[in-house]
């Protein structure tokens, strides 16, 4: 049985408790234990994917993963489903996970061609896996790429597919039933440029004769049931949908969305809780340029693998590494929860279950799920500004050990001027990509001339590689000197260095 060291706590409760925190006093050691029992969980649009999610959805490590020796694994799949989670998350990686999520699947008539398969009941959840695997062919051995699976040796992404159908609907070995699908496929863990690289080898134009083919060009054929990278020859749909994860860099998500310029990626996986700021943060960088390509978002590491409480700030690999109590007097689970999901995009988040139990108040799924029901503006700045402080307390918030180290709000970048005649008018050209932001969310950007603002040009997100622009009439033959001025939130600002416009004769 788990120990029980959260009740919960109501908004006016929290409030009152983080004020006490923020002159150095910790919380009572019982609080009130909030809404339990919840009857109809809160779902959320999911981007543009045409499905609504409830805002928890059960991760598939802890003890799905990591099973302890007094835990029954598939009793917390069945568990919420039962509670009325409708989104289920695992991956390749994850050891018996799949598994385990096969026979809860077998016990819920989940599995095609099985009596009393249930299609509208499998229609009714949103199931996501993952592969490690950066190539669908070739490039298994290439260094300086995260590249793994728990499959053979010089498998592909469409060997993990297979084999997530098959653990999770089939014989375990290889084989799945016809009708056998996941909702969607996450390319995982992308982390560095040279995972984007591969990840989008032959994307534009597949060449089955190809050395090497991308996981996207392939997982585009199996979502669409056709065979541009010959890896598909039966012509199979057995995903939905196509994403990716990323844990450790905005940059690096920003780039493998701006590469998909046709809206073929549906969702990201992020890390997002109330220590991000302390990081290269990602609220402000990725998560914007996904929320304007309209993509389901899920929030990952909400309690930082655990890190905010009992276990070391590593990655987790084995069962001591589970944390099986509820929260923690000093940091109650419920604002870290409320602070994911009021993250702006954020549509649901995945949070592994180390332990379930028949009293609500020690079951870490019915508590979290209970936290879960919040609106995307049910927690504001101040309150989020408050849950921040309690957490940085913890461990001097060194607990995102998957994140990068804070930058600080960064110039536009690759900055450039060029110039034209247009019909007799002379114009000059500014193109840049995105700055990154800071602490805070950039705002604008100003485009300043020999010393003097001229011109600002609004921050949105972007999209796609094309870059930013602005043009300058001018009406003289004159050298220029131009200046580009990120401006964020607060009014903090990053210039680059001169960029100078040659005189015309």
């Amino acid at each position: 049985m788990a120990r029980q060291v959260e009740h919960g706590i109501s908004r006016r409760s929290f409030l009152r408790a983080s004020a006490t925190v923020a002159v150095g006093l910790s919380f009572a050691p019982y609080l009130n234990c909030g809404k339990v029992g919840v009857k109809k969980p809160m779902k959320r649009s999911f981007g543009g994917l045409d499905f609504e999610v409830t805002t928890l959805g059960l991760g598939g490590q802890a003890s799905v993963q990591w099973t302890p020796s007094d835990v029954d694994p598939v009793q917390i799949i069945l568990k919420a489903f039962k509670l009325g989670i409708n989104y289920f998350d695992t991956s390749n990686l994850y050891g018996p996970s799949q598994s385990n999520f096969g026979k809860a699947f077998n016990e819920l008539d989940l599995i095609p061609g099985q009596p009393g398969y249930d299609e509208g009941k499998r229609r009714s959840i949103f199931l996501t896996s993952k592969t490690g695997l950066r190539y669908a062919k070739g490039g298994f051995g290439q260094e300086g790429l995260f590249n793994y699976t728990n499959g053979p040796e010089g498998s592909g992404a469409i060997d993990d597919l297979k084999r997530t159908l098959s653990q999770i609907f089939g014989d375990g070995r290889g084989d799945y039933p016809r009708g056998a699908y996941v909702d969607m496929m996450l390319m995982h863990n992308i982390t560095s440029m040279r995972d984007v690289d591969a990840a989008y080898e032959g994307f534009d134009e597949p060449d089955p004769s190809a050395e090497r083919i991308g996981a996207f060009a392939a997982l585009l054929d199996y979502r669409d049931g056709t065979n541009r990278t010959g890896l598909n020859p039966k012509e199979e749909q057995l995903i939905r949908h196509i994403g990716f994860s990323g844990h450790h860099s905005p940059p690096v998500q920003m780039e493998m969305l701006q590469r998909d310029e046709h809206g073929q990626l549906g969702g990201m996986l992020v890390a997002i809780n109330a220590n991000d700021r302390l990081n290269f943060n990602m609220q402000h960088n990725a998560i914007p340029v996904a929320t304007a390509k309209n993509m389901g978002i899920i929030a990952m590491k909400v309690f930082a693998d655990g890190a905010m409480y009992t276990k070391e700030p590593v990655w987790s690999r084995a069962p001591e590494h589970v944390v099986r109590t509820v929260g923690d007097p000093k940091l109650p689970s419920r604002p870290l929860i409320e602070y994911s999901l009021t993250t702006p995009g954020i549509s649901t988040a995945i949070i592994g279950i180390g332990q379930i139990d028949d009293e609500p108040a020690q079951c870490q799924l019915e508590q979290n799920l209970s936290a879960a029901q919040i609106r995307p503006d049910g927690l504001g700045e101040s309150g989020r500004q408050d849950v921040e402080e309690m957490a940085s307390s913890i461990k001097d918030g060194k607990t995102n050990y998957f994140q990068i180290p804070i930058e600080p709000l960064s110039p536009p970048r690759e900055p450039a001027v060029s110039q034209q005649m247009r019909d007799d008018q002379r114009i000059a050209r500014l193109t840049w990509q995105t700055a990154y932001a800071g602490k805070a969310p950039i705002q604008q950007y100003d485009i300043w001339r020999d010393g003097d603002k001229i011109a600002q040009v609004q921050h949105q997100p972007q999209t796609t590689k094309k870059p930013f622009a602005f043009e300058d009439k001018l009406s003289d033959q004159n050298a220029h000197a131009y200046k580009l001025v990120t401006v964020d939130a607060t009014g903090g600002t990053a210039a680059t260095e001169k960029l100078e416009l040659q005189a015309i004769s």
